[in-house]
């Protein structure tokens, strides 16, 4: 716990002198009743017909209140986690050809909408959604929505293409966050390929967008992130790596999903045949640079356990949160019910 005014602490050293007072009072009040009453008076009010214990309760209470009203003063913080209120995020799922290889059963293609599906009626029901499909190229299939059936269609909708452009898939999940940034994947694919028709904009080595930022620490942006998950190596599209950098200068955290097999399994389809591996060392470098995590997903168990450990983690979210005003909601509720007990037991308030 930190605290913004630590000055205002000082003002718990008055809290023993409090104490040592209270204590004073009560040997002069009890020296008093000696002076005042009979032996035996004294005495019938020490068993059992005096206040006893509970003439402590009430002052120990105000002192309690005290206590809170001086611990609020000093404004204290903490870092609590909190259940989100707002946040987005964008499902980047591959649907290249590789996906309909069998090491994950069914196949691929069918546990990933499987255990989609299950991660999104696990989601709190204020978190948005947007979908993004790639193969040989990303789209945004479903637009960011609090509308669980329509993602839920949209996943029924996949169709399996050719190649794997993970970067793209990136820069469309980035494009959809950020609308009023002007990033255009056909516009980076060009200058990429160093394309002397591409359209000019703001370079940033080999992407261009249209307008400027201002660039923020990676992961800091707490208000969306990008869940990608892939079964193979890129093949085409924008670079992983600079489409990563791309997301941790605007802060946005990438959870990527490692689905299938290091040493694949060769498939074929119309003629032609090739062996599909997961390239799970890109993968976790875009989790770094981003300050997301890798997930590796062998089976479709272990799939639908990562998509569990991902709800979890993006619904609740650690945030600052100043005490002050519980404490001090705190020390009233203390106060009135000192006085509240004062005037119950003895009839009065002191």
């Amino acid at each position: 716990m930190d605290f913004i005014w630590p000055d205002f602490l000082w003002g718990l050293a008055a809290l023993p002198v409090l104490l040592l007072l209270y204590w004073w009072l009560m040997g002069r009040r009890r020296r008093a009743t000696v002076r005042l009453a009979s032996v035996a008076v004294v005495r019938e009010a020490l068993i059992g017909k005096g206040p006893g214990w509970r003439r402590h309760v009430p002052p120990m209470l105000l002192f309690m209140a005290v206590a809170s009203l001086l611990l609020a003063s000093a404004r204290p913080v903490a870092q609590l986690p909190l259940p989100t209120t707002e946040q987005t995020i964008i499902l980047a799922m591959d649907v290249s050809g590789s996906m309909r290889a069998t090491d994950v059963e069914p196949n691929r293609l069918v546990a990933s909408q499987v255990a989609a599906k299950a991660f999104l009626a696990e989601l709190p029901r204020q978190v948005k959604v947007g979908i993004v499909a790639f193969a040989g190229t990303a789209q945004v299939v479903q637009p960011v929505t609090l509308s669980r059936e329509d993602l839920n269609a949209a996943i029924d909708k996949f169709q399996l293409q050719r190649a794997t452009a993970i970067g793209s898939a990136i820069v469309v999940a980035l494009s959809e966050l950020f609308p009023d940034q002007g990033i255009d994947l056909g516009r980076m694919t060009f200058a990429a390929r160093g394309d002397p028709l591409a359209p000019q904009g703001r370079a940033i080595g080999q992407t261009v967008i249209e307008k400027p930022f201002e660039p923020v620490e990676p992961g800091s942006f707490r208000s969306a992130a990008v869940i990608l998950l892939t079964d193979g190596q890129r093949t085409t599209g924008v670079d992983t790596t600079e489409a990563a950098e791309m997301a941790a200068e605007r802060g946005v955290r990438i959870y990527t999903v490692g689905v299938g097999t290091v040493e694949g399994e060769v498939i074929g389809f119309e003629g032609w045949s090739m062996r599909v591996r997961l390239d799970e060392d890109t993968l976790k470098d875009v989790a770094r640079i981003t300050q997301g995590s890798y997930f590796y997903a062998g089976t479709a168990e272990s799939l639908k356990k990562v998509y569990e450990s991902l709800g979890s983690r993006l619904s609740v979210q650690t945030k600052e949160v100043e005490l002050s005003g519980l404490l001090a909601l705190l020390g009233a509720l203390l106060v009135v019910l000192s006085a509240g007990l004062s005037l119950w037991w003895f009839h009065r308030v002191a």
